[in-house]
């Protein structure tokens, strides 16, 4: 059976209040959980972005059965693989071993603060091959010294490793990412439900190992403000991922998406209180090929209703089958 998850999208809710909703989340019965982990909000209008790590600790202790997921860190640029190592593990000790780490190439938006030139995606693909080697030889245990293309470690060690290593989850969107995740990853990682993606990840060396998708969704018990709601602050979801990694800053996106039109939302997105509407839309990637789909409401101030919402109506239509 597929497994449902809930989205804590740090874009658009404070750090206390994902917390609050990561556990109505767990007492709702969603399967798993995952959270963004930005530098800044994709629109102005989202209006957060507090630290990934710090919601993660508390989360692990808020919770009990959970399993958490970063969806998805970047460890290439703002962060050194060696500190991503480190704060995996000590994620995977405190949620006690439900934590698993998804990584991704980035985007320029969260990245560009620390500086210097956005590599290209050739290049980006090449730090995180060595990025994902430098995390798995630290978990490995003992002293680590590595002279790479792009990283170096002089001498590292993590001294507190769990028992059970979290699972590396690869973020994809074409071939090039596909056969890094099917090399390297223990989880594929997507947002699109192409099944090609699947087929390439299964090629490289991924078959059998699960696919985690995401989905936006507007619910409201009034569809006209869910589609503003969605249109406000979701429209730079309808462009190419390509271009979206390479925009610096928020303005960037409200440029970009200006003539993003309400039914291209609309029809990118589900929307409104039509449960059925929402099934559908998340069947696309259980006929992709997707083992667990990752639900993000759009609005921090709706997350409780829509959990109350999907506790009583949208999983019970899921599970049915």
């Amino acid at each position: 059976m597929t497994l449902i998850g809930y989205t804590m999208m740090c874009e658009q809710a404070g750090p206390k209040q994902l917390v609050r909703d990561v556990a109505l989340a767990e007492q709702a019965g969603f399967d798993f959980a995952v959270i963004s982990d930005h530098y800044f909000p994709w629109l102005d209008s989202q209006g957060h972005s507090p630290y990934a790590w710090s919601v993660l600790g508390a989360a692990a202790q808020a919770t009990d059965r959970i399993p958490l997921m970063t969806y998805v860190t970047c460890p290439i640029r703002r962060y050194h693989p060696a500190v991503v190592a480190q704060k995996a593990a000590t994620m995977q000790l405190l949620s006690d071993g439900r934590f698993t780490l998804g990584l991704g190439a980035g985007e320029n938006l969260n990245e560009h603060i620390v500086g210097g030139h956005w590599p290209i995606a050739g290049v980006r693909h090449e730090m995180l091959e060595e990025a994902v080697e430098i995390i798995r030889a630290l978990w490995s245990g003992g002293s680590v010294t590595y002279r790479g293309k792009h990283f170096d470690i002089e001498a590292a060690k993590i001294w507190d490793l769990p028992d059970t290593l979290p699972p590396i989850g690869i973020a994809v969107s074409g071939p090039a990412s596909c056969r890094l995740a099917g090399r390297h990853a223990d989880v594929m990682i997507a947002v699109e439900p192409r099944s090609e993606l699947g087929q390439m990840f299964d090629d490289a060396g991924g078959g059998g190992k699960p696919r985690i998708g995401q989905i936006a969704l507007s619910y409201d018990v009034d569809h006209d403000i869910a589609l503003k709601r969605a249109m406000d602050q979701f429209r730079w979801f309808t462009g190419n991922w390509r271009v979206n990694a390479e925009l610096p800053v928020p303005a960037s996106f409200d440029a970009a998406s200006k003539t993003v039109r309400e039914e291209d939302v609309s029809r990118q997105m589900p929307c409104g209180p039509d449960v059925q509407r929402h099934v559908t839309g998340i069947r696309e990637f259980e006929k992709a090929g997707f083992t667990h789909i990752a639900l993000v409401q759009v609005g921090g101030e709706t997350q409780e209703q829509f959990i109350s919402w999907a506790a009583t109506e949208l999983l019970p239509a899921l599970r049915a089958g």
